[in-house]
Order: C-alpha cells, then structure tokens, then sequence
C-alpha cells in the first residue's frame, strides 16, 4: 500500500474511532495534501498520545492474539492487515494480525 494511501486509511480510522472531526485531500500544482480537522472536548484535544510503532527500519508484526491493548480499552491500536487498515478490535473481531502502526488515546 503507498504511503499516500496509508495515511488516508490512518485519518478515516481517526475518525471514524472520534479522535478528529474530519479529513481532506487536496491537489496542488501535481502534490496531494491531508489536512485534518482536530477535535476538542471541554477544550483538550481528544488525542492524548499518538505513538508511532513501525518504522521503516523496524516492522513491528504481532499475530491476532498477540495484538496490543491500549487503556484497557479506551485508547487504539491501528493495524494494517491483509483486508486494510484497521484497529485493534477490529483485526481481533476478524481473526486477523498485522504491521502494528500506531498507538493512539
């Protein structure tokens, strides 16, 4: 999956969990770009922390029982898997594993 389509799949994650309020992609001058609206409550932004956990030089694979729990819970895990980009619960619901993304709450 290119990069660009990764990052798409990673805001529409973000929102559809509620961690922001919306995303747009824009074209200018042959470059794409993301923008994406942040969200508040009582005027703290919804996201606490956004970990990244893969990186290029270092794959982190986990099997679908092996797959993190953030908070208990109440944070997320962004897997990407063989049927697309997805969280945590999701790729465990489906009986899948994957490149462990990120870490967000």
């Amino acid at each position: 999956m290119p990069s660009s389509q990764i990052k798409l799949a990673l805001a529409k994650v973000l929102k559809d969990e509620g961690y922001i309020g919306d995303y747009a992609t824009a074209s200018e001058g042959g470059r794409a770009t993301l923008t994406l609206r942040l969200k508040y409550y009582q005027g703290r932004p919804v996201i606490d922390r956004l970990e990244r956990v893969s990186r290029p030089g270092l794959r982190v694979y986990r099997a679908k029982d092996e797959l993190p729990k953030i908070l208990g819970g109440m944070g997320v895990a962004i897997i990407s898997t063989s049927r697309g980009v997805m969280t945590d619960r999701e790729a465990r619901a489906a009986g899948h594993g994957g490149e462990v993304l990120c870490i967000v709450s």
